[in-house]
C-alpha cells in the first residue's frame, strides 16, 4: 500500500503524518507537492493540517485551488482513501468533498489540548479497529474547528451513519460535538483532531495509531477479496 502526505505552503504537520506512517505501519510514503497533477500511484492520500496558504480567506479556501486537489477528487471518485486532519478537513470541505464548514471556535480561542472523542462510527476503513462507542484521547491544536452544516445536512449525516467522531467534551462548539465525518462513501474522512500525534505513548496517546492500522487493513480487505474474484 502506498501513501501520498500532501504539502501546501503553510503545511506544518506533513512530517507528523508522514512519520506515522512510516513508523506505525512501514508502509511506501511520499510528500506530494500541492502543484502535483497525478496521485495514480497511490492507495491513501492524507491531507495534513497546518496553516496552507496562510489562512488567508477563509481556512482551506485557497487551497481548494490548487492542482493537486483535482486529483483528490478523482482519487476520492475512484473510491481511493482519502483522510483530512485538521486544516485537511477543512480543505476537505471547501473543495465539497465533505458537507458543511469550519467556523471560528465559539470562545474564539485557539484551542491546542488532549480531546476525548466517542467513535460513533466504527464500519469505515478508517476506524475498523475501534469499537463502536469507544472513547479515545486524540489531541486537538485549532482555531477554527467548529463544525457547521444546515438542518437538512444534519440529518442526512446521522441517517448515513456519517458521523464517525464526536467530541465526549466539545472544545470548539461544533453541532451536536461533531469531531469528524465521511462522504456517503464512507472513503473519505475529515476530523480536527490529530490522531498522527497520538501514535506512542511519550507523545501522551497512542489511541490513534489504530486510525492507521485501520487504513491498512480495509485495503488488504479489498484487494484480498478482489484478489479471489
Amino acid at each position: 500500500m502506498k501513501f501520498a502526505v500532501l504539502v501546501f505552503p503553510g503545511s506544518n504537520c506533513d512530517i507528523d503524518c508522514y512519520k506515522a506512517v512510516e513508523d506505525v505501519l512501514g508502509e511506501p510514503v511520499d510528500y506530494v507537492w500541492h502543484t502535483a497533477t497525478d496521485l495514480s500511484a497511490y492507495d491513501c492520500i492524507l491531507v495534513p493540517g497546518g496553516f496552507s496558504y496562510g489562512d488567508y480567506l477563509r481556512c482551506g479556501a485557497i487551497s481548494r485551488f490548487a492542482p493537486v486537489m483535482a486529483e483528490v477528487a478523482k482519487a476520492a471518485e475512484e473510491g481511493k482513501f482519502v483522510l483530512g486532519i485538521c486544516n485537511g478537513f477543512q480543505i476537505l470541505t471547501e473543495a465539497g468533498l465533505l458537507p458543511g464548514t469550519l467556523r471560528r471556535n465559539m470562545a474564539l480561542k485557539f484551542r491546542c489540548h488532549d480531546t476525548v472523542l466517542r467513535v460513533e462510527n466504527n464500519n469505515t476503513p478508517f476506524t475498523n479497529d475501534y469499537a463502536p462507542g469507544e472513547e479515545i484521547t486524540i489531541p486537538i491544536a485549532h482555531g477554527e474547528g467548529n463544525y457547521y452544516c444546515d438542518e437538512e445536512t444534519l440529518e442526512r449525516l446521522k441517517e448515513n451513519g456519517q458521523i464517525v467522531f464526536s467530541y465526549v467534551s466539545n472544545p470548539n462548539g461544533s453541532v451536536i460535538d461533531i469531531a469528524g465525518i465521511s462522504n456517503e462513501r464512507g472513503n473519505v474522512v475529515g476530523m480536527m483532531p490529530h490522531p498522527e500525534r497520538a501514535v506512542d505513548k511519550l507523545l501522551g496517546s497512542e489511541d490513534g495509531k489504530r486510525m492507521f492500522t485501520s487504513i491498512l487493513k480495509a485495503w488488504r480487505d479489498r484487494h484480498d477479496t478482489a484478489t479471489v474474484r
